[in-house]
């Protein structure tokens, strides 16, 4: 018997039980919709971790200060005394791979104008650190080198600290504010950034001359962090291998000396977020793919009941010349009908489910053909092994068996 015409049998059989074949349908629906909608969630919250790392900066290197480990503990960076400007000179002769590096110290405390008071973070860094972490100025001009040789009571403020003690103000530049009793001016406003991966707000924070911090408020000369910068994204790796081997060399590390800092780049950030996500991705996908399984017990449910239904028909068919291949590909085509048109709906269902996730809840989603594809591929595969059977059950019946049935 043609295709074609296997094709117009099971779809007639599948338009006289309407109601009965869109409930089976509905595992599947349900099933696709829900594989689509978390497989678009896991991809644009791993591509949001993605960009939001690298606006960071690609080629970003962040070493912190830590203690060798002591009885299984180690102390927070703001108590180590590690890293010295011996190791920024030592970093800064003759590097390979190593662009720009800038010292970090930061200190919390209390930004106060008149009345207006605001908890916030005050970080010590050098010029560079603008080119380093790709941050532009909104307005005004960033300190210079002179700034940090004089530790001069100049800052780049956030928007952040901006909005809250100077609500009323529209232009703050050449503005004053306190911060634990000290004066700072304001020569430049930081750009935007919003909140970073770890949910942090990046505009709540105040860059002025890393000597300033040191001098005037800490009263130390250790660093807490530094930061440095690639000569290209492709250099990082080698750039942090230089920026471990150099400072191992400036503290006089034995060989086999763990190290008293250590060293991060921004592909290992992203390693780690991706992994994760891709992890809890494949764990909500797996929970959705149960009601694939269950639409496809469905599936197989009631084809069992068409076939017990037609027993007669089968036999008449048999009896004129119908051979049992022909009524074995006829209800596979049947439960693949109903696997595939479920799945159609499921797609467009579950597009339309990601698109009111990413208007309501406001969560990056990313929706792409792969997911669409095997979405697809599976409501066949579904309908190919739940359909297989009850159609084989059907292909085998007794023709006069079949006729005589009640």
């Amino acid at each position: 018997m043609k295709i074609e015409n296997l094709f117009r049998i099971a779809w007639r059989a599948i338009n006289r039980n309407r109601l009965r074949t869109f409930l089976t349908m509905l595992g599947i629906i349900i099933g696709v919709a829900a594989v689509i909608a978390m497989l678009a969630i896991g991809e644009g919250s791993k591509q949001s971790i993605q960009s939001q790392i690298t606006a960071m900066g690609s080629n970003l290197i962040m070493v912190r200060a830590q203690s060798n480990a002591q009885g299984g503990m180690r102390l927070d960076n703001t108590t180590v005394l590690s890293l010295t400007e011996k190791d920024i000179e030592a970093l800064k002769k003759n590097p390979q791979f190593i662009n720009a590096i800038s010292p970090s110290v930061s200190t919390k405390g209390q930004a106060i104008n008149g009345t207006y008071n605001y908890s916030t973070t005050l970080q010590g860094v050098t010029p560079e650190f603008l080119s380093i972490r790709s941050w532009t100025l909104q307005d005004g001009i960033p300190f210079s080198n002179q700034d940090v040789k004089r530790a001069a009571k100049v800052c780049l403020i956030g928007q952040t600290v901006i909005n809250t003690i100077f609500p009323n103000e529209k232009n703050v530049i050449g503005k004053f504010f306190r911060f634990k009793k000290i004066p700072f001016k304001i020569i430049g406003i930081l750009a935007v950034k919003g909140t970073n991966t770890f949910g942090q707000d990046q505009d709540d924070v105040i860059l002025t001359p890393i000597t300033t911090v040191q001098q005037r408020i800490l009263s130390s000369t250790y660093y807490q962090n530094i930061f440095a910068s690639a000569i290209d994204e492709k250099s990082t790796e080698n750039a942090s291998d230089e920026i471990e081997r150099v400072l191992r060399t400036s503290h006089k590390l034995q060989k086999g000396t763990e190290n008293d800092f250590t060293v991060r780049t921004q592909a290992e950030l992203i390693s780690t977020f991706s992994s994760t996500s891709q992890i809890l991705t494949i764990l909500l996908t797996v929970i959705a793919s149960i009601s694939l399984i269950v639409g496809g017990i469905g599936i197989m449910n009631i084809m069992y009941v068409s076939v017990t239904e037609r027993t007669k028909e089968i036999g008449l068919r048999m009896a004129i010349g119908a051979r049992g291949n022909d009524i074995l590909i006829q209800f596979l085509i049947e439960a693949i009908l109903i696997s595939i048109t479920g799945g159609i709906i499921g797609v467009v269902l579950g597009i339309t489910m990601t698109k009111l996730v990413t208007y309501f809840a406001h969560w990056p989603t990313l929706i792409t053909e792969t997911s669409v594809l095997l979405s697809f591929l599976v409501c066949f595969i579904t309908g190919v092994f739940f359909g297989y059977y009850p159609a084989q059950k059907a292909s085998r019946l007794d023709p006069i068996e079949a006729l005589r049935y009640e």
